[in-house]
């Protein structure tokens, strides 16, 4: 298959990239140009100023590449959503959204965003999303400031309600991995709220699933829920860690009795999905990565 991948070339992109790679997929890049991150020599690139967040617009080498599937992985909101619609949707058979744990009610809750009780369970893929639009306008101090018009719902809508081609949403955890999240500050930080619990996946893991949702023929019109199969307390993940000399995030004002803890058995049940790398194995990693970088 030929795949063309919008991003993709910091943290989490390389792993997807490589993976479709690996089972003989035709991949190219579209970026920048200011990371190659160490991609195989047989993947494509094509370098575009235009290739920054949020993408507006494609060239036409990346047009007439005529894809079979494309991966978003950095659509930010409604316009690049629907400006990457206008231009594929009739060059290619699938495209796959990058979204984001964010988007459920429980996060906006967590916020401060909306207000609302705290709901036992975990958040399934059917679970209400956010009222409340733009979760962090509050923080631009401009408009033209990518988190003024970031939106990962209104990237839902654009993905699932187009008739011309399928979307496979896929809503993230908290990435960590030797090259992002590396100092494992999202559990260390929260130290103080032992009981919290918000759902994370090892870089490798989170890729795979992005790989495989990109293959798949079942994914065609489906949302899934990627991360760990269990999403351990924040006094759990830290049984399993050494000290940590970062400060604690005392003046935090999430609402902790909101719990962002997904179900992820959709994309194993429906699309087989399996982790590439064991939990232990990949805070050993990240942590062996901090140990060095220190």
């Amino acid at each position: 298959m030929r795949v063309l991948i919008i991003g993709g070339t910091k943290f989490i992109g390389p792993h997807v990239a490589s993976l479709l790679d690996q089972e003989g997929h035709e991949v190219t890049v579209f970026h920048r140009g200011e990371t190659e991150s160490g991609l195989p020599s047989t993947v494509r690139h094509v370098h575009h100023a235009n290739a920054g967040m949020p993408v507006r617009e494609f060239p036409s080498e990346v047009l007439g590449l005529a894809p079979d599937v494309v991966v978003h992985m950095i659509a930010m909101g409604g316009e690049d959503a629907f400006a990457a619609l206008a231009a594929f949707s009739k060059r290619t058979r699938r495209i796959v959204w990058i979204s984001s744990g964010d988007v459920y009610g429980a996060y906006g809750r967590l916020t401060g965003l909306e207000e609302g009780e705290a709901k036992p369970g975990l958040l399934t893929e059917n679970s209400p999303l956010r009222t409340v639009l733009f979760p962090y306008r509050k923080c631009a101090t401009a408009a033209t400031e990518l988190n003024y018009s970031y939106e990962k719902i209104l990237v839902e809508r654009a993905a699932l309600q187009n008739s011309e081609v399928p979307g496979v949403v896929l809503r993230l955890p908290k990435v960590y991995g030797p090259a992002g999240n590396s100092d494992l500050a999202t559990v260390y930080r929260y130290r103080h709220h032992g009981a919290w619990r918000w759902t994370h996946g090892y870089v490798e893991n989170v890729a795979a699933a992005i790989a495989l949702a990109a293959t798949h023929p079942a994914a065609l019109g489906r949302v899934y829920n990627v991360g760990e199969p269990y999403t351990p307390t924040v006094a759990e993940r830290l049984a399993d860690l050494p000290p940590s000399e970062l400060v604690p995030d005392i003046g935090s004002e999430f609402r902790f009795q909101h719990d962002i803890a997904y179900d992820t058995s959709r994309i194993r049940r429906e699309l087989g999905f399996e982790e590439l790398v064991s939990y232990r194995e990949g805070l050993q990693r990240t942590l062996k990565r901090q140990s060095t970088a220190g």
